[in-house]
């Protein structure tokens, strides 16, 4: 059977490539307020593309935003597909966005970034692999088994968005009002819409960190101060803003906050196992970051550090003069900005009351008269998910059936809001299953998926059909063997 849908996806590739064509040919940026009429055009080409498969769609209209400047915009749909109803079979449902970020020739493309175009087997476009391609891989897998007449293993339901890259404005609104409804007989939940650890070797993600992000602000009066006039008699804001933000993070990266790393659950010898077996190369990682020396010398260190343990980066101060040349002003009022990354078990109004703490602390012993006010304009939640879940068990047969060997488990050091969303709110389990490769460079002026992933993807996505169709069959036997016991 395999063999069969393969072939079918081997023989359709060139269609299947044609498919993204039309799709990355579409400029939906969400993030430019002249372009929503492309993103809400891509959302109604994705629409179609469903119910030719037979799927019932609906457009969901999720009314209007504002914008700094005043202005109504009016909000893509969210599309809430369904094809399949079989009670015997799983019900799974994928999520996916098909809007981008803004990208122009100038901006230093080889190619246009809206033209698909094949170079070495790379297919170069913008949304080619984050996240239009990815999309329609999960399509023309459905696709496959409706045009070989096969029984489908599973009922699918499928979410795409369109402002993804703009914070999936209105999307959890929209999960809360289904979740008793449309979500209601859903089994499991993937997502695709991130990438591999390695080049070459396919990786299953089942965590992310969390960021939370913070200004301080000092301020000692109403107008900045000639330097002249005023340095020397008094207490620069500036300078308590410098040994506030030193005193965050000492030079080996270890936080200094007390208590912060009082709840990061212990590393234990089966998960430490996961890591040796991982592909990642140290040095190719080091050339992509443009620095010399990483604060730890191993693979194994640098993913504990970038998976596991919190970090905190000092981001920019606001208020300071910052253009060419020297401006010998004191400055009144200076904010400085800086983001924790939180890992699974850290709770984020802990993590809030700890910082405000060391800060007042801090500050107070500078027996500075400035005024300090800390605030947090933005805070999301770890992901984490559990190895063991059938999803994983199914997946990684999907890979091995395929690619011919076992995924990299990974998690991811930046933070994806849509997945623990999904996992809150409709309480099942979560999958991140990537098929673009680590140099598929999302959001970059090099954005491409490979025709070998794509195509492969689509590949891996139908097996995993099956597998999780085999693997939801024996566990819901077993749960009735169990019963009648």
């Amino acid at each position: 059977l395999e063999m069969e849908i393969f072939q079918y996806i081997d023989v359709h590739q060139s269609d299947f490539i044609e498919d993204l064509k039309e799709w990355v040919a579409v400029e939906s940026d969400s993030v430019q307020p002249d372009l929503r009429k492309e993103v809400i055009r891509m959302m109604a080409l994705a629409a179609n593309r469903l119910s030719a498969l037979g799927a019932t769609v609906n457009l969901v209209n999720l009314g209007s935003h504002q914008l700094p400047d005043g202005q109504d915009l009016p909000l893509p749909p969210v599309i809430l597909g369904e094809l399949g109803k079989d009670p015997q079979n799983p019900t799974v449902c994928f999520y996916g966005h098909v809007d981008v970020q803004p990208a122009k020739k100038e901006d230093g493309w080889k190619t246009d970034p809206y033209t698909l175009t094949e170079i070495d087997g790379n297919l170069y476009g913008r949304g080619a692999t984050d996240n239009k391609g990815p999309v329609l891989a999960w399509i023309n897998a459905v696709e496959t088994f409706r045009a070989l007449k096969l029984a489908m293993p599973v009922n699918f339901k499928f979410v795409i968005e369109g402002m993804e890259e703009a914070g999936s404005v209105g999307l959890e609104k929209l999960l809360e009002e289904e979740k008793h409804c449309f979500f209601s007989d859903v089994d499991y939940i993937v997502i695709s819409d991130n990438l591999w650890l390695s080049n070459k070797k396919p990786a299953l993600t089942y965590g992310s960190r969390g960021n939370v992000c913070f200004f301080v602000e000092v301020d000692c009066g109403g107008k900045d101060l000639h330097s002249g006039t005023f340095g020397g008699i008094i207490h620069e804001p500036l300078t308590d803003l410098i040994a506030l933000l030193d005193s965050l993070v000492d030079p080996t990266g270890h936080i200094q906050i007390p208590g912060i790393y009082d709840s990061v659950a212990a590393l234990t010898e089966e998960e430490r196992k996961l890591y040796e077996s991982i592909e990642f190369d140290l040095e190719e990682h080091k050339n992509n970051s443009g620095v010399k020396k990483f604060l730890y010398g191993t693979k194994e260190e640098i993913l504990l550090h970038l998976w596991r343990y919190p970090s905190l980066s000092i981001h920019g101060i606001e208020g300071a003069f910052h253009e060419p040349g020297i401006k010998t002003v004191i400055p009144a009022k200076v904010i400085g900005k800086f983001s924790i990354r939180q890992v699974p078990h850290m709770d984020l109004s802990v993590v809030k009351q700890q910082v405000v703490e060391h800060l007042e602390g801090v500050f107070s012993k500078r027996n500075s008269p400035n005024r300090l006010k800390v605030s947090v304009p933005l805070g999301a939640k770890p992901w984490l998910a559990d190895l063991n879940d059938p999803l994983y068990e199914a997946a990684r047969r999907a890979i091995k059936t395929v690619f011919g060997e076992d995924p990299d488990f990974i998690r991811d050091g930046s933070t994806i809001p849509v997945a623990r969303m999904f996992q809150t709110i409709i309480q099942k389990s979560v999958m991140m299953f990537p098929i673009g490769a680590a140099d598929d460079g999302e959001h970059s002026q090099k954005e491409k998926i490979s025709r070998h992933n794509y195509i492969e993807g689509t590949k891996v996505f139908a097996a995993f059909f099956l597998e999780i169709s085999k693997l939801h069959q024996h566990l819901h036997e077993t749960s009735n063997t169990e019963t009648n016991n």
